[in-house]
C-alpha cells in the first residue's frame, strides 16, 4: 500500500461513492488521520490536493484614511456534507460569494466547513443553506437544545429578565425560563453561538448557572430541594425566636404598660432579622437594581430596611417606631419562602420518584458465570439474570424464561403482564415469579425510563400560551408597584382628609387602624403596605407548578405530555381522528373467509396468495401469511414482487402472474356481479375482502378481519359524552369502514385514504371543524400526527421518543386517550384557577393597602399566603379522578 509523502503513514482510497470525485479523479486520505489528502495522476503517483487559488474578492467600500469599515459585519461557520474533491470547494465558494451581502466565503475541504463573512442586514444563514443545497450539497442541522440550572431567581420578574436577555442573544431561537424548576431551556443555533456564550448572557443579568459537581453520582449528592428546605427552615427558625420576643414585648408595651428600654431592645433584636437573616433577599435586590431592574425582593427590601432605619428617629425626638413592622415583614417573608420551597418540593416529586425507580446494579453472564456490576456498566448485548422480586435492570429482550412482570411504573396498570421468550422487557419493572434472562437492547439515556424523565422535564420546562400574557404583565408589575407605593405616600400627604375619612369609617371593625397617628406616619404605613403586599410570585408559579404536578401524574399513568401548549390546545378539540389498524383494533387481523372460484381449491388459493404476501409488510398481508403457515401449507418464493399503491401487491409464481388487492382491482379484472355481491356481503360484516387474481382472472376472495380492542367501545362512548366528535381514518373501502365505525360507535368515517393522503385529510378536516387531534402509532402516522393540532401516539411500548407527537401513551388501549384528555383538562383548569386567585389577590389587595385599610404586617402575610396557595392548589391535582370512565366530567375525590 502507498504511503503518505508527508507523514510516511499508509494511505487508503477515500470512502466516497465509487472512490471517485465529481471530475473522475480518485482521492486518497492518510490513515493516520492527519487530514492530508492526495490525488493520483494517470501514472499512479500521489500528489497533495492543492487548495484552489484564491479568487479576487470585490473591493470593500473604504472610508476616509483608507480604514476598512467592518461595523455590522459578521462571520459564520457552517458544516458541509457531500463534498468529494477540490472542485466541490470551488463550486460552493462561487455560489456563496455570488450572494448579495457576502463579503468573503472560504470552504475548507479537509474540515468540511464553510466560513462566510457577510452583512446580516442584507443576507442571513437561511440564504446560505438554501444556496448550498441548491448547489447539490447539504448543511447538517446545527440546532441544539440545552437546559441550564439557575441560581438566584426569586420571582416572576426574574424569569422575564433572564428570558428577555436570552431571546435577544445572537443565535438563540427560543428560550423558556421556569420559576418552579429554576431552569432555563434554550434552543440555539450552534453555528452562531454556544453554551459558554449563553452562560455569559445569564451571568450578565445578575443570575448564575448552577453546575453539577463533575463526576458526582446522583446517589452521592444530597437532594437539592432538601438543601433549600433546610436553609429556608433555619432562616425562619432563627428569625422566629427574636420576632416572638418582639411581638410579646410590643403587646405588653402598648396594651398593658410601657416597658423600659423597649425601643433599644427592639432595635437590637431586630437588627439580625432585618440585615443578617434577610441578607439573601437584600443581595438579590442589590443585584437586580445594579442591572437596572426590579423584582419582588426589591419590594421586601424597601419595605423593611427604610422602616427599620427610620425607627431610630424615636431616639432623637418623639415619633412612631417602624422597627416592629420591619422585623414582622421580614419574618412573614421568610415564612412564605419556607412554605413555598416545601410546596414546590412536593410538586417536583414526580422526577425524584422516577429517578429512584431505576435499578442500581445488574447481574450479567460473563463466560458462563453470573457477575454483579453497576447499572452504568451494562452494555447492549449483555445477558442479564433477573430473579423473582427483582427489578429488570434495563430495557431488553427476553431470551429465556417465563414470568409475570409488574409494569405499573410504566403503564399505570396494576395487573401483571405475562412475559416469555421473545417479548420485550422494560427496565425498572419488577419480575414477579419466574427466572428471566434478558438481553440488554437499550442502556443509559436511551432506556424507557430515561426517555420518560426527559419528556417530563421537557413538559415542566415548557410554557402554556396563556402564560405569555401573564409573563408580560409581571415584567412591569414590580416597577409599577414601586410607583404606586410612592404615589400613595405623596397622595396621603397632599389629601390627608380624604384618606382619614376612609380609615375613620373602617376603624370600628378593623382593629389595626389607628387614626390618632400622624399624617406622615399613616402615609408611610400605607406606602410600605403597598410595597410588601404585591405578589408577582403567585403569577409566576401559576403555570409551572400545575405542569409539574400534571406531568408527574401523567407519567405515573403511562401518559407523557411533551409540551404545555398541548394542555391548553386540547380543551378546544372538536374532533379526534383515530387511525383504524392498531389503534381502534388490535392490529392483529386473522383470516375469516376463503371463497375459491373458477375451480381453485382453498388450499391452493391460500398458497398462492400467501406466497405473494411474503414480500408485503402490510398487516393484512402478514395475516394471510401467518394463517396459511399455521395450516401447514408450504410457500414458494415470489419473483418480480411489486406493491401497487392503494390497490394491492403482485408477483410471479410458477410462471403465473398473481395479484391480491382491494376493490380498486375490480375494473381492471372485469369482476362478475356474483363476486361483487360476495365482497359487499363480507364488507358489510366489517371484514376486509381481498381479491385474488391469477393471470387476469378472478380466482377467489380472502376476507380478513381485525378484532376491536376490549375498551374501544367504552372509550369512544366516553369521548362522545364529553362533547368531542370522533372520526376514523382507514384505507379500507367505505362500506367496511362504516361497518367497523358502527360497531365501535364512531360518528364519522374517512375511508379509502392512502397513507400519503392522511395529511391532506387532516388538513381538510381542520378547515371544516377547527381544532383536530389525531391518534395513531407515531411512526407510520407521523406526518398526520404532526399536521394535527394535537398528535397522540398510542401503544408505543419502549419507543416513546416520538417527535411527531404532543402526547405519548405507553399503553395501547383507547381508555388512555380519555385519561390523557381528562388530565389535560384538569391541569389547565388548575392553571386558570391559579391565575384567577393571583390576579384577584393583587387587584383587590393593592388598592385596600393604598387607602390604609390593610396594615403592612397583614399585607406581607397575605403576600406569602398567595404564593403558597397557588402551589397547594396545583397539588390538589393529585385528587382529581382522571380514570373514572363512569362519569362524564373530571371530578375531584372527596
Amino acid at each position: 500500500m502507498a504511503k503518505d509523502p508527508v507523514c510516511k503513514m499508509e494511505i487508503e482510497p477515500e470512502a466516497s461513492e465509487g472512490n471517485a470525485s465529481c471530475n473522475g479523479t480518485i482521492y486518497y486520505f492518510c490513515s493516520a488521520n492527519c487530514k492530508n489528502k492526495f490525488e493520483a495522476d494517470p501514472a499512479g503517483v500521489l500528489a497533495p490536493v492543492q487548495k484552489p487559488p484564491a479568487r479576487a474578492q470585490p473591493p470593500l467600500k473604504q472610508e476616509k484614511n483608507n480604514n476598512l469599515k467592518n461595523e455590522g459585519i459578521e462571520t459564520i461557520t457552517l458544516a458541509l456534507a457531500g463534498m468529494s474533491c477540490a472542485s466541490c470547494v470551488t463550486k460552493i465558494e462561487n455560489a456563496l460569494t455570488g450572494l448579495s451581502g457576502v463579503k468573503k466565503a472560504t470552504v475548507n475541504f479537509a474540515s468540511e466547513k464553510a466560513t462566510i463573512t457577510f452583512d446580516p442586514k442584507i443576507v442571513n444563514k437561511e440564504a446560505f443553506i438554501k444556496k448550498i443545497e441548491d448547489t447539490g450539497y447539504n448543511v447538517p442541522s446545527t440546532i441544539n437544545k440545552v437546559t441550564f440550572k439557575l441560581g438566584g431567581m426569586t420571582c416572576a420578574s426574574c424569569v422575564q429578565t433572564i428570558e428577555g436577555a436570552l431571546k435577544k442573544a445572537k443565535g438563540v431561537l427560543a428560550a423558556s425560563v421556569n420559576l418552579a424548576t429554576e431552569q432555563a431551556t434554550v434552543e440555539f443555533d450552534a453555528a452562531l453561538t454556544n453554551t459558554a456564550a449563553l452562560e455569559k448572557v445569564i451571568d450578565g443579568t445578575g443570575y448564575s448557572v448552577v453546575k453539577s459537581r463533575e463526576g458526582a453520582k446522583e446517589k452521592d449528592e444530597k437532594d437539592k430541594d432538601l438543601i433549600k428546605l433546610d436553609k429556608a427552615k433555619k432562616l425562619l427558625t432563627y428569625a422566629l425566636i427574636p420576632e416572638t420576643v418582639i411581638m410579646v414585648m410590643m403587646m405588653i408595651h402598648f396594651m398593658i404598660a410601657p416597658l423600659p428600654y423597649y425601643n433599644i431592645i427592639v432595635a437590637v433584636l431586630g437588627f439580625p432579622i432585618v440585615f443578617i437573616l434577610a441578607w439573601p433577599t437584600h443581595r438579590s435586590s442589590l443585584r437586580a437594581l445594579r442591572h437596572g431592574r426590579a423584582n419582588m425582593d426589591v419590594l421586601i427590601s424597601f419595605g423593611s430596611v427604610p422602616p427599620y432605619l427610620m425607627g431610630f428617629a424615636v431616639f432623637i425626638f418623639p415619633a412612631a417606631s417602624f422597627m416592629e413592622m420591619a422585623t414582622t415583614i421580614v419574618t412573614f417573608h421568610l415564612v412564605g419562602r419556607y412554605l413555598e420551597v416545601k410546596a414546590k418540593g412536593r410538586a417536583s416529586q414526580a422526577i425524584k420518584k422516577l429517578l429512584q425507580l431505576g435499578a442500581k446494579s445488574a447481574r450479567i453472564i460473563i463466560s458462563g458465570k453470573e457477575t454483579e456490576i453497576p447499572i452504568e456498566e451494562v452494555k447492549e448485548g449483555d445477558v442479564m439474570v433477573v430473579r423473582p422480586g427483582e427489578k429488570i435492570p434495563t430495557d431488553g429482550l427476553i431470551v429465556e424464561g417465563k414470568s409475570s412482570v409488574d409494569e405499573s411504573m410504566a403503564t399505570g396498570e396494576s395487573m401483571p403482564v405475562k412475559k416469555q421468550q421473545g417479548d420485550d422487557a422494560i427496565g425498572a419493572t419488577i419480575n414477579q415469579n419466574g427466572l428471566l434472562k434478558v438481553k440488554a437492547t437499550k442502556v443509559g439515556k436511551d432506556t424507557f425510563l430515561s426517555q420518560v424523565i426527559k419528556m417530563v422535564e421537557e413538559c415542566q420546562g415548557s410554557k402554556v400560551p396563556i402564560q405569555e400574557f401573564a409573563d408580560r404583565i409581571t415584567a412591569y408589575m414590580v416597577p409599577a408597584v414601586l410607583i404606586i407605593a410612592l404615589s400613595t405616600t405623596v397622595a396621603w400627604l397632599i389629601f390627608p382628609a380624604f384618606f382619614l375619612s376612609i380609615i375613620t369609617w373602617a376603624e370600628p371593625f378593623l382593629p389595626w387602624i389607628n387614626t390618632e397617628l400622624g399624617t406622615v406616619t399613616l402615609a408611610i404605613y400605607a406606602g410600605i403596605a403597598v410595597l410588601v403586599i404585591c405578589c408577582p410570585c403567585a403569577l409566576g408559579l401559576g403555570t409551572p407548578t400545575a405542569l409539574m404536578v400534571g406531568s408527574g401524574i401523567g407519567a405515573e399513568n403511562g401518559i407523557l405530555i411533551r409540551n404545555g401548549e398541548a394542555i391548553q390546545t386540547i380543551k378546544d378539540v372538536h374532533t379526534i381522528v383515530f387511525d383504524k389498524t392498531g389503534t381502534i383494533t388490535k392490529g392483529k387481523p386473522e383470516i375469516t373467509d376463503i371463497v375459491a372460484i373458477d375451480g381453485y381449491e382453498e388450499s391452493e388459493l391460500l398458497r398462492l396468495a400467501a406466497s405473494v404476501e411474503v414480500g408485503s409488510e402490510h398487516p393484512l398481508g402478514q395475516a394471510i401469511v401467518k394463517g396459511t403457515m399455521e395450516k401447514g401449507i408450504e410457500l414458494i418464493a415470489p419473483q418480480n414482487f411489486e406493491a401497487i399503491t392503494g390497490k394491492g401487491v403482485k408477483a410471479t409464481l410458477e410462471g403465473k402472474e398473481v395479484q391480491i388487492g382491494s376493490t380498486k382491482l375490480l375494473e381492471e379484472a372485469g369482476i362478475e356481479p356474483s363476486v361483487k355481491d360476495t365482497m359487499t356481503r363480507l364488507e358489510d360484516e366489517a371484514k376486509t375482502a381481498m381479491l385474488v387474481i391469477i393471470d387476469n382472472k378472478v380466482a377467489g376472495i380472502i376476507a380478513v378481519a381485525d378484532t376491536l380492542k376490549d375498551d374501544s367501545i367504552q372509550a369512544i362512548k366516553e369521548l362522545e359524552k364529553m362533547g368531542i366528535q370522533t372520526a376514523m381514518i382507514t384505507g379500507d373501502n367505505e362500506r367496511t369502514g362504516k361497518a367497523i365505525a358502527a360497531k365501535v360507535g364512531i360518528s364519522r368515517v374517512l375511508a379509502e385514504v392512502l397513507p400519503e393522503d392522511k395529511v391532506a385529510e387532516i388538513r381538510r378536516l381542520q378547515a371544516e371543524v377547527g381544532v383536530v387531534a389525531m391518534v395513531g402509532d407515531g411512526i407510520n402516522d407521523a406526518p398526520a400526527l404532526k399536521q394535527a393540532n394535537i398528535g397522540i401516539a398510542i401503544g408505543t411500548g419502549t419507543d416513546i421518543a416520538i417527535e411527531s407527537s404532543d402526547i405519548t401513551l405507553v399503553r395501547g388501549d383507547l381508555s388512555s386517550v380519555v385519561t390523557a384528555i381528562k388530565l389535560s383538562q384538569a391541569t389547565f383548569k388548575k392553571i386558570k384557577q391559579n391565575y384567577f386567585w393571583a390576579w384577584f389577590y393583587n387587584v383587590v389587595a393593592i388598592p385596600l393597602a393604598a387607602v390604609g385599610l390593610l396594615h403592612a404586617m397583614i399585607g406581607v402575610a397575605a403576600m406569602a399566603f398567595s404564593s403558597v396557595n397557588v402551589v397547594w392548589n396545583s397539588l390538589r391535582l393529585r385528587k382529581v379522578n382522571i380514570r373514572n370512565t363512569d362519569s362524564t366530567h373530571t371530578t375531584e375525590r372527596r
